[in-house]
């Protein structure tokens, strides 16, 4: 397909618009960026796709997510409001994972991909949990990304709050699904890392057990201070310390919040290269407090951007990530637009990068072909110099017009077409009134 007619934003390092711009790909690669005049001229016989003006960039990157979270939307809570993070992990979050079956794992993991296509997210790195429902539950969310067409990293989240079993078959969903999709015909598309839930539910003999196994780890660090005050009880150390300890440290592993941390893990985690992810939305949901995300940018750390299960809107995650960090430091200079698009762009990019044998999240000869079109027609000047504060303050999810992935044409001008949402959408209402029937007989 070529693609011409279009204002192409390349993302690449030197943060391009072309004002004309096209680009060509063949199968789910990138041949050519360049100007239409240039790329209809190579390529005379391609099949064309005219933009009339729409923007084309790189289809975005979700670094930390929870596709399970779609089923506590709209859910009663019995009992009085959870007083802080611990007890919405004991009144929500752990019953609803406890609840879930392998047909709840799929529906939620489809209703979050439907969310994804329609606003341009085409990577996602998710974080599964469903205790009960362990074994192929990995399966299940590789089936509804394969549908979808869209791009996905999974693991499963181990813990020993239910048990010596449902850790073991924890380990054991991690390692076969690992073994299971690298010598697949998806593993161009979807891959896996190792995932644990938090420092402060792994006994020493758990994540000894995982390290025998695993590399590169997906793990909550720090969401709140019992996740530290636990690992001090546990061995003196703090969270970072204690994980590094063990070896769950470095560049292919994913720290996910790090809220919490004093500066001597701060600089353990820039030491080893390990990549933090911020999720601002939740954290401010959740009343955990704003990392020093700032200052970890300043160190030259490769702070990502999540949105733990919130919707698959990161353009609006880019926006709160920018808000919080003013709020919270009374100081209307912090993070910018800049800043937060590095974040969202550049650093999960370099984090998707672990994952796929061709770059993703840029417009440039020889990456994936995920791309998105957007009906975003700026009503001040746009270049390369003020492209951040367009994406901040100018775009948002609804102007997605056209996501493609791997080269496939996911959503046409706002139509679906791998996913069949309105059967989607009544499948999970029933899935989701089961699995809050058993939530709260729990």
């Amino acid at each position: 397909m070529l693609i011409h007619n279009a204002t192409l934003l390349t993302f690449d390092d030197a943060n391009r618009v072309l004002a004309d711009g096209a680009l060509a790909y063949e199968g789910d690669t990138i041949v050519a960026v360049g100007s239409s005049a240039e790329l209809l001229a190579a390529y005379p016989d391609m099949p064309r796709w005219d933009a009339q003006g729409l923007v084309l960039m790189p289809g975005q990157i979700c670094a930390h997510t929870h596709f399970y979270g779609a089923f506590a939307r709209g859910m009663y809570i019995p009992g009085p409001p959870a007083k802080d993070f611990p007890e919405i992990l004991q009144k929500l979050w752990w019953p609803l994972d406890r609840a879930l079956d392998l047909g709840g794992v799929e529906s939620s993991a489809e209703v979050c991909l439907v969310d994804a296509i329609r606003n341009g997210t085409t990577t996602l790195i998710d974080h599964h949990a469903s205790q009960t429902a362990i074994d192929g539950s990995l399966d299940m969310i590789a089936g509804a990304l394969d549908r979808s067409g869209l791009r996905g990293v999974l693991c499963y989240e181990v813990t020993d709050r239910d048990g010596p079993a449902a850790t073991a078959a924890g380990i054991r969903e991690n390692v076969r699904f690992r073994n299971a999709i690298r010598n697949s015909q998806l593993a161009s598309r979807v891959s896996s890392t190792f995932g644990l839930h938090a420092s402060m539910t792994l006994s020493n003999e758990t994540l000894e057990a995982c390290t025998a196994e695993s590399d590169r780890f997906h793990v909550h660090v720090a969401e709140h201070p019992a996740d530290a005050w636990d690992s001090l009880a546990r061995s003196g150390k703090r969270t970072v310390e204690r994980l590094h300890s063990f070896g769950i440290t470095g560049p292919q592993s994913i720290f996910a919040h790090c809220i919490h941390i004093d500066a001597w893990e701060t600089a353990l985690l820039r030491e080893t290269g390990t990549h933090v992810s911020h999720q601002p939305r939740s954290n401010m949901n959740n009343a955990v407090g704003a990392a020093s995300v700032p200052a970890m940018l300043r160190g030259g750390m490769a702070v990502c951007l999540g949105n733990d299960g919130f919707s698959n809107d990161m353009f609006t995650e880019m926006k709160v990530a920018d808000l919080l960090h003013k709020v919270s430091s009374g100081d209307p200079r912090t993070l910018g637009a800049d800043k937060v698009v590095q974040m969202a762009v550049h650093n999960n990019r370099a984090l998707a990068a672990n994952f796929f044998d061709k770059p993703v999240g840029v417009l440039a000869t020889g990456a994936y072909a995920d791309l998105i079109l957007l009906d975003y027609y700026p009503t001040t000047p746009l270049h390369a110099d003020n492209l951040p504060w367009h994406i901040l303050f100018g775009v948002s999810g609804g102007h997605v017009h056209s996501t493609v992935c791997h080269g496939q044409i996911l959503m046409k001008n706002r139509e679906l077409l791998t996913l069949d949402e309105e059967a989607i959408t009544a499948r999970s209402r029933e899935r989701a009134a089961a699995t809050w029937e058993r939530f709260w007989k729990s």
